[in-house]
């Protein structure tokens, strides 16, 4: 008998240690993610191409290249239509922190000006029809290929991207997550 008991406790004691240590090991995932964040985000705020190796991303400051658009509503789309500012949400329906961020994005858009909100969705990678449906009623879609005229414009490298659009084209803010963006940027 003392045997049964004395191994109910060291497999007691076993479960408690392995708890903890699980306890610890999510701890530590939440702040590396934290920590990865932040080094995406530096990432792409100073990401410049030296000579010879082609186009870099889009930063803060850099102005706009033209493009023409038609929205999924049949619309023209180019830089001089768009309010300023307006926040454009460059989305993929493949990548998974697209659709992780997607239920953010929604509330967040139902808090502003439907026409100072603009996603651009990517329809070669997938099936874009849900992520259009979901987005319409509270931003203006387009749908283009991953090398279509708004993403050239905008030097899109990576998705998902979220930037702020100020006056004359210039960007204001080139962010990763929609938690970053500004409350109340386009409203």
């Amino acid at each position: 008998m003392p045997y049964l008991i004395a191994a109910l406790l060291l497999v007691g004691a076993l479960g408690a240690l392995n708890l903890l240590l699980a306890l610890g090991v999510i701890r530590r995932l939440r702040e590396h993610t934290k920590l990865l964040d932040a080094l995406y985000e530096y990432v792409g705020a100073t990401r410049t191409a030296a000579p010879g190796e082609g186009a870099r991303g889009p930063s803060a400051g850099d102005v706009v290249g033209e493009f023409t658009a038609t929205t999924v509503d049949g619309l023209p789309l180019a830089p001089d239509l768009l309010a300023t500012p307006t926040v454009v949400a460059f989305l993929s329906p493949d990548c998974g922190g697209c659709r992780e961020q997607l239920p953010e994005l929604l509330d967040w858009a139902r808090g502003q000006d439907r026409q100072r909100v603009l996603a651009v969705v990517d329809g070669r990678s997938g099936d874009p029809a849900d992520l259009v449906e979901a987005l319409n009623p509270v931003a203006q879609v387009v749908v283009e290929a991953v090398d279509g005229p708004v993403a050239n414009a905008f030097r899109v490298q990576a998705y998902p991207l979220f930037c702020v659009l100020g006056e004359g084209g210039v960007l204001t803010a080139v962010l990763p997550r929609v938690s970053r963006l500004p409350v109340g940027t386009a409203a």
